[in-house]
């Protein structure tokens, strides 16, 4: 009986045990919340035409020059188009807020509480050698880039604990404890996978115009530096018949042609040197654009709607610099710039002013903050503006004559509360050991086309008896110094997503700011930051996230990082007609590699 009894009480233990089991199986994509929207079956996402012919020259023209096809590493001017060349493990979709799908691995297998992720590696998958890629190329990969690779790389992949080899084609990551986010196991399925065959022969940082051996659809076909670069399509890549892939990469070639600026390389598209142009500037839109192949039809010009936040495109403030850790001197800078203004004469009333770093989205703030705002603010009240509870966000306008004036007239008063004062048409300040400096900047820009913008600007400066100075360099120069924040005040875009994550440490985060490379321009280092993007990171619900990111929102406006300046809800494309698109188009805006040559 005694025997009968404590072998039912092994069988209870057993059943409890197993119960308690993290449980998981391993699926053929993951969304960063809730489910994914395409199921396993599926044949080809909704925005790519699956009969697309293959064939053809994508012939694509950028401004600039290159010195490197290493594009992992801070060192050097990469070409563009590695998207073409490196796989990752999963890949993304454009028709979802943040879903990954099988590329590299064929399935993806993670915990509830994703403190871990297991890869399943297609034994189809190859490099461009023919050698088969394996788990050894991936934890390769993974110790190269969290070591040498540029500055997110290593902030991502370094919150890995352990990688483990589980067999030739499964390998498993697991995450340190103070890490542990949602966001995590994407991440390393979207790490580029090299070569560690090609790698053990190779040194990995330093800049290299020698082809790279990777496992995607193109190969380098050729390289004449600092001009051009061209990609030839491996006809048979592993990777054809994958969901993900058909009626994807269908020219044979696509080439990147570079040159000096933007009005050189407007004329080189009007004579047919290349094929498709975005067009970023409203001004060349509206002017630039009738000649005789767009009134014959040779030359489509299009106008696509997106769904995609905007981001936040602004005059930037290197907070790094003395003169702009005052938030009252970044505040009155703010007053100068008169978009209104700009926005009529310069570009035909076409633009949005952007109020938000995540404008054109549901995750952007507006009016004061709500009840669930306001619980995640007074967590972190001590390290954020007061403002951030009682006044609403409002950039400088200008809309009527007068306002403009009435913003110079507070941007008067508040570097005067600084300590700011008028003396012979100068802006200037007392120290107290009575020397006396100047408040004078220097404006870096790349990009001709925002000149007149900031000339604009810097004139209303010189009303406030403030000396701002523009200065154009060459991209080479202009990455270098962006890439140590070499620089006063620049004009940047941060692109944003509808699932923000971990790349908000890497915009915002205090770690960033003390790192060469991040995208951390302003130098933030605010705690109360850097809770919010912890919170974002780790939260498991939509609603929780939304909330986060518009407590975020409004830290990072009410302290005048930037001078936020204007968007356009379309992407305005410019393109000869030998060239085809699909007719979907996914939130995120058009997808070019889904494009095809009319035969």
């Amino acid at each position: 009986m005694k025997k009968k009894f404590n072998l039912i009480i092994f069988i209870l233990i057993l059943f409890v045990s197993f119960s308690f089991v993290v449980k998981s199986e391993p699926m053929h994509g993951i969304a960063m919340h809730g489910n994914t929207k395409y199921l396993k079956d599926f044949k080809h996402l909704d925005y790519a035409n699956p009969n697309a012919p293959k064939g053809g020259h994508l012939r694509l023209g950028v401004t600039g020059s290159f010195d490197s096809v290493n594009s992992f590493i801070i060192k050097g001017s990469p070409a563009a188009g590695r998207q073409y060349v490196f796989e990752s493990l999963l890949g993304r979709v454009w028709d979802e807020p943040f879903s990954l799908y099988g590329l590299i691995a064929e399935s993806v297998d993670v915990p509830d509480d994703r403190s871990w992720v297991k890869f399943f590696i297609r034994p189809e998958a190859k490099f461009h050698d023919g050698t088969k890629v394996s788990a050894d190329d991936v934890i390769f990969s993974w110790n190269l880039l969290r070591k040498e690779g540029r500055a997110n790389m290593r902030l991502f992949y370094n919150k890995v604990s352990k990688a483990e080899k589980i067999s030739t084609n499964i390998v498993k990551f697991s995450f340190k404890e103070e890490a542990l986010d949602r966001e995590l196991p994407l991440l390393m399925g979207l790490m580029p996978i090299l070569s560690k065959n090609f790698f053990s022969k190779e040194e990995f940082n330093k800049t290299t115009l020698n082809p790279i051996i990777g496992s995607g659809p193109y190969k380098i076909k050729e390289i004449i530096p600092g001009r051009k670069i061209v990609y030839q399509r491996i006809k048979n890549y592993w990777g054809n018949e994958l969901p993900i892939r058909v009626g994807h990469n269908n020219f044979d070639y696509i080439s990147y042609e570079y040159f000096r600026d933007s009005n050189v390389l407007m004329e080189a598209f009007k004579s047919g040197e290349f094929d498709l142009r975005s067009e970023y500037s409203a001004t060349r839109w509206r002017s630039a654009y009738n000649f005789s192949s767009t009134k014959n039809g040779m030359v489509k010009l299009e106008e696509i709607p997106n769904s995609r936040p905007s981001g936040m495109k602004a005059f930037v403030f290197n907070t790094r610099k003395e003169i702009f850790k005052d938030l009252n001197v970044r505040k009155a800078i703010g007053y100068a710039f008169d978009f209104e203004w700009i926005n009529k004469n310069l570009f035909n009333n076409v633009y949005k002013r952007t109020d938000s770093f995540f404008a054109n989205s549901d995750l952007a703030s507006s009016g004061l903050p709500s009840i669930e705002e306001k619980k995640y603010l007074n967590t972190i009240k001590d390290y954020i503006p007061e403002s951030v509870f009682i006044q609403k966000y409002r950039p400088q306008s200008s809309e009527t004559n007068n306002e403009i004036r009435v913003g110079l007239k507070k941007a008067n008063a508040l570097l005067e509360k600084s300590g700011w004062i008028i003396e012979n048409s100068k802006r200037i300040k007392k120290l107290k050991n009575g020397k006396k400096i100047f408040l004078k900047f220097e404006i870096l820009l790349v990009n001709p086309d925002n000149e007149r913008i900031a000339i604009i600007f810097t004139k209303n400066l010189k009303k406030l008896g403030i000396d701002a100075r523009i200065r154009t360099v060459d991209s080479a120069q202009y990455q270098k110094r962006r890439q140590t924040y070499d620089f006063d005040m620049i004009i940047n875009k941060w692109r944003v997503t509808l699932s923000p994550g971990n790349e908000q440490a890497y915009y915002w985060g205090s770690k960033a700011a003390n790192e060469n490379g991040t995208r951390n321009y302003i130098g933030i280092k605010n705690k109360g930051v850097d809770k919010l993007i912890e919170k974002i990171t780790k939260t498991t619900d939509r609603k929780d996230l939304v909330n986060y990111i518009r407590a975020l929102d409004r830290v990072l406006l009410h302290n005048f990082f930037v001078i936020p300046m204007y968007h356009i809800e379309i992407d305005r494309v410019a393109y000869w007609n030998k060239i085809v698109r699909p007719n979907k188009t996914p939130i995120y805006g058009y997808v070019l590699e889904t494009w095809w040559e009319k035969k």
